[in-house]
């Protein structure tokens, strides 16, 4: 037998800048499979529309949140009641903002992120909520103004950076602490620059900064001045001081 690549040209398909040969080559264009109307659904489950799907969740979050004026994240656990300590923090946290010239944007849950949404509105400002598509997810809160709703964790969270100026950490769960340490990584490492994050509760935040500091700063795992890339405090008043000054610092 000779050498198969000496056995006349190969075969080639483009498919735009993907280019397939031999076994690989598939019938018809892809015009033709776009206008057909028949045949197997299972496409719309691929990676390749999966990736049309992450492209128009930017470009709709974008398109909403664009025009928003300067605002600050604030995060919390979805668990937290209404009317305790906690969720009426939650509330004078989101009015102090408005008050300071921010709007408030929120991951549109329950708890303690609907408490910082009644703020924003109760003070007449500008109230956002960026769901998250999940099996136990109730929606967004009554008090969000603009929402936008997300299938993607990834995406979801590019918003809460992008559009936002600084964090206000009150008391969470796992969601929290994702949220927190992403932004603690994207500072750290200088991909984001003058961003203020602010953990409100010092007995609820202390048992992590001392974790933080006697364990993975004392092993080396960080540096000391890590502990600088955040503030912790109990005070309204210091809290929106903290995140604020140095955005307009």
């Amino acid at each position: 037998m000779g050498n198969p690549d000496e056995q006349g040209p190969v075969e080639e398909q483009y498919l735009g800048p993907v280019v397939r040969r031999r076994s690989q080559i598939k019938p018809g264009t892809t015009d033709q499979r776009l206008l057909d109307s028949e045949g197997d659904s299972e496409w719309v489950h691929t990676d390749p529309w999966r990736v049309m799907r992450i492209q128009s969740e930017f470009v709709e979050g974008f398109g909403a949140l664009a025009e928003l004026p300067p605002a600050i994240s604030v995060f919390g656990s979805a668990r937290t009641p209404e009317g305790t300590p906690e969720y009426e923090a939650g509330v004078a946290i989101g009015k102090a903002l408005v008050e300071a010239g921010f709007a408030v944007i929120t991951g549109g849950g329950p708890g303690a992120m609907a408490a910082a949404n009644r703020g924003a509105r109760e003070a007449k400002g500008t109230s956002v909520g960026l769901g998250i598509e999940l099996p136990f997810e109730q929606g967004l809160n009554e008090h969000v103004d603009i929402g936008v709703n997300f299938r993607y964790f990834f995406v979801r969270k590019t918003m809460f950076v992008k559009y936002a100026q600084g964090f206000v950490v009150l008391p969470g769960g796992l969601g929290t602490l994702d949220e927190l340490f992403e932004a603690l990584t994207l500072v750290q490492t200088r991909k984001v620059t003058r961003f203020p994050i602010v953990l409100f509760g010092s007995a609820y935040w202390g048992g992590l900064v001392d974790w933080l500091r006697d364990t993975v700063i004392a092993q080396g795992k960080a540096a000391s001045r890590d502990l600088h890339l955040f503030h912790v405090t109990d005070d309204i008043t210091e809290a929106v001081t903290l995140v604020t000054k140095e955005v307009s610092g």
